[in-house]
């Protein structure tokens, strides 16, 4: 059996590193120093793009889904090794569909004054595809390609053909008449919730007791966005493979993964640029499969070729402490960094937070609390506690 993909445990640290981050408020110091252009140039990336493109932040849902499916492969023989019988792994597999659902459903109900039935949450999308995906990992490298390409056509046609009527009000569905973001043609198609998945959602999503009949996603999310985020999956099951084979060279691995990837970038962003398909996170188009899913080969290629073949590991190994245990770091960061957070500044007060300016003071405390995750984690990994579904 193939060694542990040290690199796959790195890039799944660094993923919620990122999402930890997202609490410095770095757009509050950048507003607060907007002579030092470097806050500014981080900041946009601690940011979701408001409709079509990418930041840094954007990729941190789709590399974690992608490496949902290079890990299985490697579960799956693990499995096996242990005697498990297929018909075992996938009652497993789909009760942790079911569980991850759950958990995404609980997360996103935090606060809230009744449970909220949504099912945009990263865990929710991974877990309402995962039971397919385990299916198609049992089967050969050729189904994989051949459900990945089903999928982002189908998916593609599908909105190409819908059309939300003549009479659409943007406005009444939370759209701006003049949002800079409103494609015209044939792109308008992928318009913010003048889509398929937005009328799906509003009929779907409306079985759920809610106060009133579900309006629409403020940041144009969707439900069905499951089904290209399988695409994804899909996209890092093939590497998981390659990763996995033990009949290929490690040259070849990271030449296979980078052979894959550079087209598949560039196809996804001439999608975009030629108005066949925009490339938008939010509704998780074929073309952001495409171009997220080739940029997710480029970075495990590069940690692969770094940690891997070169066996680069000290350096990285606070990321790999997150990456082991990265449900428990998801569920945390959600959860109790608040309560952190706000202890620190009842115990602390700001006064050792403000060294470097008080525009950075609560930059240093959310890192304080990063910090203090990071322990929390660094406990569980000493311990051998990794939160699994």
């Amino acid at each position: 059996m193939p060694p542990r993909l040290v690199s796959a445990d790195v890039y799944r640290g660094i993923v919620m590193f990122l999402l930890m981050a997202e609490g410095l408020h770095l757009a509050d110091v950048a507003a607060a120093r907007p002579s030092e252009g470097i806050w500014a140039a981080i900041a946009h990336h601690q940011e979701h793009v408001e409709w079509v493109g990418c930041t840094i932040h954007d990729m941190i849902q789709p590399s974690f889904s992608f490496l949902v499916g290079v890990a299985l492969p490697f579960s799956i023989a693990a499995r096996r090794g242990r005697g498990q019988s297929t018909g075992r792994m996938t009652l497993h597999a789909f009760w942790r569909s079911l569980v991850l659902v759950a958990i995404g459903v609980f997360l996103r109900s935090s606060r809230k004054t009744q449970t909220n039935f949504t099912f945009e949450d990263t865990l929710s999308q991974i877990g309402l595809g995962y039971g397919l995906l385990f299916l198609l990992g049992l089967r050969s490298t050729r189904d994989h390609w051949i459900a990945f390409g089903v999928i982002l056509l189908g998916y593609w046609l599908a909105f190409a053909l819908y059309s939300p009527g003549p009479v659409f009000d943007a406005a009444a569905w939370g759209v701006a008449a003049d949002w800079p973001h409103n494609a015209t043609g044939f792109a308008a198609h992928w318009n913010k919730n003048a889509n398929l998945a937005t009328a799906f959602d509003h009929w779907f999503l409306g079985l759920f007791p809610y106060s009133s009949a579900y309006p629409f996603s403020s940041g144009g999310y969707v439900t069905l966005s499951f089904i290209p985020t399988l695409a994804t999956m899909i996209l890092g099951l093939i590497a998981g493979g390659v990763l996995h084979s033990a009949d290929r060279s490690d040259t070849v691995k990271l030449q296979t993964l980078i052979v894959l990837a550079v087209p598949l970038t560039l196809l996804g962003w001439g999608l975009g640029q030629a108005g066949l398909c925009p490339v938008v996170k939010r509704i998780w188009t074929p073309s952001w499969v495409l171009f997220s899913g080739g940029l997710c080969l480029l970075t495990l290629a590069l940690l692969y070729l770094t940690i891997d073949i070169w066996g680069l590991r000290r350096l990285v190994f606070p990321f790999v402490v997150i990456g082991m245990n990265s449900i428990a770091a998801y569920c945390l960061t959600g959860q109790l960094a608040p309560y952190i957070d706000k202890n620190l500044a009842t115990h602390f007060g700001t006064a050792p937070f403000a060294i470097l300016g008080p525009e950075l003071t609560v930059t240093l405390r959310r890192t304080a609390v990063i910090l203090v995750l990071w322990l929390i984690l660094f406990w569980m990994y000493r311990r051998r506690l990794f939160l699994r579904v």
